[in-house]
């Protein structure tokens, strides 16, 4: 699946949370190909800060388009872990994070910048190209440093948006996330 498919399913998505007055901001695979080197993906990542007193709101508003389950919401919200929704046309998956209140989330959330997606101007609010580049980094450690794809993912960050990068920002964050050393290899080996 090319990137297309799943920029349109994201806004729509994007679009009701927008509606409902959520915050969120498109994480992951998509927003590294927007900030970096473009690769197909099978789903989307979201972190969006949604309230129990959202949650029905949310479903009925989905429920036409999308698998959506409102349990599994009320328990992600409770657990502040994530939840999915599946677009039923194309079995295409929406991982929607809770917005977690550490320092680190918030600051994410606050610095989450418009993405133009389209040629009809339709913006998507992703992550900062560093704060995808450091969720990458921690999920690349997580996975014993091994996934190439998610290697290949910083890489292309790096190479992209290299001049546009806040370095003391990536060292503060990375250092909350315990991932300086992997950081400090990358500067090492792509940032001159």
């Amino acid at each position: 699946m090319n990137l297309a498919e799943p920029i349109k399913i994201t806004q729509q998505v994007a679009h009701g949370l927008e509606k409902l007055g959520i915050q969120y901001l498109v994480c992951g695979s998509l927003a590294s190909s927007l900030h970096g080197i473009p690769r197909a993906t099978h789903d989307v990542d979201m972190v969006a800060d949604i309230k129990n007193h959202h949650v029905r709101s949310l479903v009925k508003m989905f429920a036409k388009d999308f698998y959506i389950d409102e349990t599994m919401i009320f328990e992600s919200i409770k657990h502040r872990r994530s939840f999915n929704i599946i677009h039923l046309e194309t079995m295409f998956k929406v991982d929607i994070f809770i917005l977690k209140p550490d320092f680190a989330s918030q600051q994410e959330m606050k610095r989450r910048e418009q993405h133009q997606v389209s040629d009809d101007n339709q913006v998507l609010y992703l992550a900062s190209a560093e704060d995808v580049l450091i969720h990458k980094l921690y999920w690349f450690d997580m996975c014993g440093r091994t996934s190439e794809r998610q290697w290949n993912d910083i890489v292309g960050i790096v190479q992209v948006q290299h001049d546009q990068l806040d370095h003391d920002y990536l060292k503060r964050i990375a250092q909350l996330r315990n991932v300086s050393d992997l950081l400090e290899q990358l500067f090492q080996k792509y940032i001159k």
